[in-house]
């Protein structure tokens, strides 16, 4: 009856072990000062009970020496726990900058899950085994949680913004895809399944699994056309709008003088309430497309707004963009 039973999770990430060492260790330090205090309270109370109704209790002058061992060991513990915490915190909420991008929009009660080659899940997510994968998530209506147990892994779903987390599976295999927060009636259906495989069956998986040859960047910049974004965002002086090719994560100033991070956030802020952060030395003029296009739409339009860079010639910008018109 007992043969699948696991008191803890599967480690199959990078970070699973290192979260698992530190849970042990604060479980362990808290075990020892328990048994510790339950076994002095114990061995206290029997040694200076009162062992009659005229006995007077000696007074107790206090030890310098023991007030400074129960505060310095508890003081030094406590540093050890926050360092140790705080390294592991920061790297497992930092993504490698080689990590692949997965996109996730939570809904109830679904996970809908787009590769950047184009490739869309639900309630399922094919990795590559020994290969970091940062998702970025949002949701289309409530607060969700991704939670992975076998890797340690979980990150509030938040409406109206983009959460980040990543992780790189160490094992192949299948495992449980849960939201940890509670979203509804059918919140306990919520759940998936995340398939590790060796590289080269993901890649088989991905070219097996492709309903469209476009890929998510090509694809937002057909949207992009559609939408006539490109009528504004021009790469010319005059433009009635600001160049998008290689804004993206650069620091761009606001018409209020203060510099901001054009990450994922703030291009999605921008496609949805554009007169928020307005460029300096542009008016407000952009409308917003708020309610005219998805979740899944902004992340292909930002994904579109990644792939462009400085690197790319503006004759080879122009000519893409008439081929889009034709």
């Amino acid at each position: 009856m007992f043969s699948n039973f696991q008191i803890f999770p599967e480690v199959a990430s990078s970070m699973a072990s290192k979260v698992d060492a530190f849970y042990f260790f604060m479980i362990g330090v808290s075990l020892f000062f328990f048994t510790l205090v339950v076994l002095l309270v114990t061995v206290f109370a029997i040694k200076f009970r009162r062992k009659s109704e005229d006995e007077t209790p000696k007074p107790i002058l206090g030890s310098l020496k023991l007030e400074l061992i129960w505060t310095i060991i508890p003081f030094i513990l406590s540093m050890v726990m926050f360092a140790w915490g705080a390294v592991l915190y920061f790297d497992m909420y930092t993504p490698p900058a080689d990590a692949m991008n997965i996109y996730v929009v939570g809904k109830q009660w679904m996970w809908k899950i787009q590769h950047p080659e184009g490739n869309r899940e639900i309630n399922e997510l094919h990795v590559p085994l020994g290969t970091p994968v940062k998702l970025i998530m949002t949701s289309e209506d409530v607060i969700h949680s991704f939670f992975v147990p076998a890797f340690r892994m979980k990150m509030d779903v938040v409406p109206g913004r983009y959460t980040t987390a990543w992780f790189e599976a160490t094992k192949t295999g299948e495992y449980h895809l849960f939201c940890a927060e509670y979203c509804g009636t059918e919140h306990s259906e919520m759940i998936g399944t995340v398939y590790v495989m060796e590289p080269g069956d993901y890649q088989d998986w991905l070219e097996r699994s492709a309903v469209a040859s476009k890929s998510m960047a090509e694809e937002g910049a057909e949207l992009y056309s559609q939408l006539g974004c490109n009528t504004c965002h021009e790469q010319e002086t005059g433009a009635r709008g600001p160049s998008l090719v290689g804004i993206h994560d650069r620091q761009v100033q606001l018409m209020t003088g203060e510099l901001v991070k054009a990450d994922d956030s703030y291009l999605r802020e921008s496609i949805l309430s554009p007169v928020s952060k307005v460029v300096a030395g542009f008016a407000p003029i952009m409308p917003t497309y708020k309610g005219q296009v998805s979740e899944e739409d902004v992340l292909k339009l930002i994904a579109y707004i990644q792939s462009l860079s400085y690197e790319t010639a503006p004759s080879d910008i122009e000519a893409t963009e008439s081929e889009r018109t034709e």
